[in-house]
């Protein structure tokens, strides 16, 4: 990263490459784009799309909501690249160009109220076949996984012109979000979706350039980002969304993981949100824990983002488990990462970032239930349902 870029904002940088000042209500840039403040609405699916992968009037209000209430980038959630990685009927998608004008009504809004937005980009790969049943369009998957529970027919081994055609579904998406006026789009390869497959020798077990060593297995999200370069015309930020490590053992390791961010970084993606890849079994072994009601539970991918932030010349986001305004604070004044991610306690509070700038010592009211991711599974309303109990 270029250090004149941080001179517009006045934020001077010190020789370990982490923030000299705590300024986290200052703006803040990521690559050609300046936020107003270090605070980002995670990625989250929200389940309220169109059938047709439009936004929806409820995703207009979400969105409105999170930038009136001082979040300074909102990442959309899941927003699907090509038909073979769609793993909702109620997701976003940039497959096709019929949804570019509710996106430009969406970007539209959250810029009236002084936020940045960007479009997360999406596969969901073999994770396809787990919740969509579409004889039409199988899902994708690196490779043949003998031992997993799921029908082989389901899925279909990627070939090299499955390959191609997904890395540029990744350029063509780009190119409509940067149409659509989002600011910047950021790559999901974390959570067990197809890059995340792609990355961990537990999915991906391929004999040719794109499996094997580290090198091979990182190929396709190289070859994404030179991929949205050329279809965007460049100095447009292209962020990832990276899971350093799996849950599951014998998975994708955390040494490897910090070198991959390295080469992100150097093959140019704008800033880094450090989470899990695979999940494991249970909550507890995902990225959403619950029972985070003490200090030393919040901030559990803490330990991952202060080993790399040293390896990048890039911002790196941290997400998980933050509900303390002091930890943030605290965490932004070590170093140990750039940007303050928050997904579950904005859905209870979207203003709550606009709390804090008042009242430094207000409690996030979030209580880490995962009720409602629950909800989204059952299919009902998206938001917080402790919030509707206490309303009622």
């Amino acid at each position: 990263m270029k250090k004149s870029l941080y001179s517009a904002v006045s934020l001077l940088w010190n020789e370990k490459g982490g923030p000299s000042l705590n300024r986290i209500f200052e703006p803040f840039p990521v690559g050609s784009l300046v936020l107003r403040n270090r605070f980002v609405r995670s990625a989250t699916y929200d389940g309220s799309a169109e059938r047709n992968g439009c936004v929806s009037a409820e995703q207009l209000r979400i969105c409105s909501d999170l930038a009136r209430g001082g979040v300074g980038l909102i990442i959309t959630g899941i927003t699907y690249v090509h038909h073979s990685g769609r793993i909702s009927g109620f997701q976003n998608s940039l497959a096709e160009d019929h949804c570019i004008p509710s996106f430009k009504e969406l970007t539209s809004a959250v810029h009236g109220f002084g936020a940045k937005i960007a479009a997360q980009l999406f596969h969901a790969g073999i994770e396809r076949a787990k919740f969509i049943k579409a004889k039409d369009q199988p899902a994708f998957s690196p490779s043949r996984i003998e031992d997993d529970l799921l029908d082989p027919n389901s899925y279909q081994v990627m070939t090299e012109d499955d390959i191609w055609t997904v890395i540029h579904a990744f350029g063509e998406a780009a190119s409509r979000a940067k149409e659509s006026g989002f600011d910047a789009v950021q790559i999901h390869a974390g959570h067990g979706y197809l890059l995340s497959q792609f990355l961990s020798p537990l999915t991906n077990r391929r004999t040719d350039i794109w499996g094997g060593s580290l090198q091979n297995r990182l190929r396709i999200h190289l070859e994404i980002y030179r991929q949205i370069v050329k279809a965007t015309g460049g100095n447009y930020p292209v962020m990832m969304k990276i899971g350093v490590q799996d849950g599951p053992p014998g998975g994708f390791s955390f040494e490897e993981g910090k070198q991959t961010c390295r080469l992100l970084a150097e093959t140019g993606y704008a800033a880094l949100e450090i989470s899990l890849g695979l999940r494991g079994k249970g909550y507890s072994n995902s990225e959403f824990r619950t029972q985070i009601n003490t200090l030393d539970r919040e901030a559990y991918f803490r330990p991952w983002c202060k080993e790399v932030r040293p390896e990048v010349k890039v911002p790196v986001m941290i997400v998980g488990g933050l509900r303390s305004f002091s930890l943030m604070e605290e965490i932004i004044q070590s170093g140990d990462a750039d940007l303050i991610s928050l997904s579950r306690p904005l859905i209870r509070e979207p203003q709550l970032i606009n709390e804090w700038q008042r009242d430094p010592a207000y409690k996030a009211r979030c209580v880490s239930c995962n009720k409602c991711f629950d909800a989204l599974i059952k299919r009902e309303q998206f938001g917080c349902v402790q919030e509707r109990m206490d309303l009622k």
